[in-house]
C-alpha cells in the first residue's frame, strides 16, 4: 500500500473565510523482477483485468433501458434507464421443469462458447422467440434470464421508430452483455413485404395493431440483426415475443435470428404446484389434487392462477376459488 499526500490547495469562500485542503491518495503498487516481464504482461495482468471485469459484473445493478421521447436530437444517448428490480428467477417461474432446464442449459452453453463463435466466424449472439397467449409469463421469463445472466435489458418498441436508419442508430448504441427485447413482433412491424406469396391477411382481432406511421421494414430489421448489430458487439441476446407465432414471416423464424422457440403455454399441473408452493408455502393439501385435475383440462394462465392465490392466505379459501 502506497500513501501519497497531494499538494495543499487554498480554497476561498464567499463569506470571507478560507481554508487549506490537503488529501491523501492510497493505492497498491506491485513490482516484479524483470525476468518475469513477459509472464506478467501476457498472463498475469490479463487475468487481473478479466477478474476485475467479472467482479464488477457481479456487483452491478441491472438496468432496464427504454427509448427517450427526445432521442431524435443530434447528440446524446437515445436510451434512458431505471433499475431493473424484477424478482423473477428460474426457481420461481411457473413453467415445466423440463423447459426451464432447457433454457438454463442453453444460456450456459451460450456464455461458454465465446471462442467457438469466433472460431466459426459467427457473431456471439443468441435469439429467442417466446410465443403464447397473454398472461403466460413471457415478461417474467425475460426478467429471469436477465437476473440469471446479470445482463441489462433494452426494451425496443418498433412502432415508435421513424425509419430503418433510426433502428440502426438504436441498435448500435446498445451495450455488450445485454438482452434486447422486441415485444409483439407480429404487431410491431409491417410483414406485408412478402404478402404476394401469402393469402390475403384477415383483419386482426388482437389488441395490438401495426402502426402505419412506422417505416421500419421487415428487410431492414433482418439486415440489422444479421449484419451491423451482430458485428458491433459481443454477448448479445435478442428476445422476440408474440401472441401469434403463425403470423410471423418464415425469414424471422429461421436459426440465426430466432434460434430457440419457447412455447409459453397455459398453466400446467406442474406450474400450478409451483405457484401454490410460492404463494401459499405448501406442497400438500386435499384440494391440490382436485385443482390439478381441473387445470389439466382448462385453459387458464399462470397470471390468472396467481391472482386467485393472492386473494387469501388461507389455503382452503385460495384453492377453492370463487363459488
Amino acid at each position: 500500500m502506497v500513501n501519497r499526500q497531494t499538494q495543499p490547495k487554498y480554497v476561498p469562500y464567499p463569506d470571507g473565510y478560507s481554508s487549506t485542503i490537503q488529501s491523501e491518495v492510497r493505492y497498491f503498487e506491485l513490482s516484479f523482477h524483470k525476468k518475469y516481464k513477459i509472464k506478467v504482461l501476457d498472463e498475469y495482468l490479463p487475468y487481473i483485468l478479466e477478474k476485475s471485469k467479472s467482479i464488477d459484473q457481479e456487483m452491478k445493478t441491472l438496468k432496464l433501458f427504454t427509448l427517450k421521447s427526445d432521442r431524435h436530437g443530434p447528440r446524446g444517448n437515445p436510451w434512458q434507464s431505471v433499475n431493473l428490480d424484477h424478482p423473477a428467477t428460474f426457481e420461481t417461474l411457473a413453467m415445466d421443469t423440463e423447459i426451464k432446464n432447457m433454457v438454463i442449459d442453453d444460456l450456459k452453453r451460450f456464455l461458454n462458447r465465446k471462442e467457438f463463435y469466433r472460431k466459426v466466424g459467427k457473431a456471439w449472439k443468441r435469439g429467442y422467440l417466446l410465443f403464447g397467449p397473454p398472461g403466460t409469463g413471457k415478461s417474467s421469463l425475460i426478467a429471469a434470464m436477465a437476473n440469471y445472466l446479470n445482463f441489462d435489458v433494452y426494451d425496443l418498441e418498433l412502432t415508435d421508430l421513424r425509419s430503418n436508419s433510426d433502428l440502426r442508430r438504436l441498435l448500435i448504441s446498445t451495450a455488450n452483455r445485454s438482452i434486447l427485447v422486441v415485444e409483439d413482433i407480429d404487431a410491431s412491424i409491417d410483414l406485408s413485404e412478402r404478402k404476394s406469396a401469402r393469402p390475403p391477411r384477415q383483419p386482426s382481432t388482437y389488441p395490438f395493431h401495426y402502426n402505419e406511421g412506422s417505416k421500419v421494414t421487415l428487410s431492414g430489421l433482418l439486415n440489422f440483426i444479421d449484419g451491423l448489430w451482430s458485428s458491433c458487439g459481443d454477448e448479445r441476446i435478442i428476445v422476440f415475443t408474440t401472441n401469434h407465432k403463425d403470423k410471423l414471416d418464415l425469414a424471422l423464424l429461421r436459426p440465426g435470428r430466432m434460434d430457440v422457440h419457447i412455447h409459453m403455454s397455459y398453466c400446467t399441473p406442474c406450474g400450478f404446484k409451483m405457484l401454490v408452493s410460492i404463494y401459499l408455502g405448501i406442497t400438500e393439501h386435499p384440494l391440490i389434487m382436485e385443482v390439478e385435475q381441473r387445470i389439466g383440462t382448462t385453459k387458464v394462465t399462470p397470471a390468472e392462477v396467481g391472482e386467485q392465490l393472492l386473494k387469501s392466505d388461507d389455503p382452503e379459501v385460495a384453492l377453492r376459488g370463487p363459488d
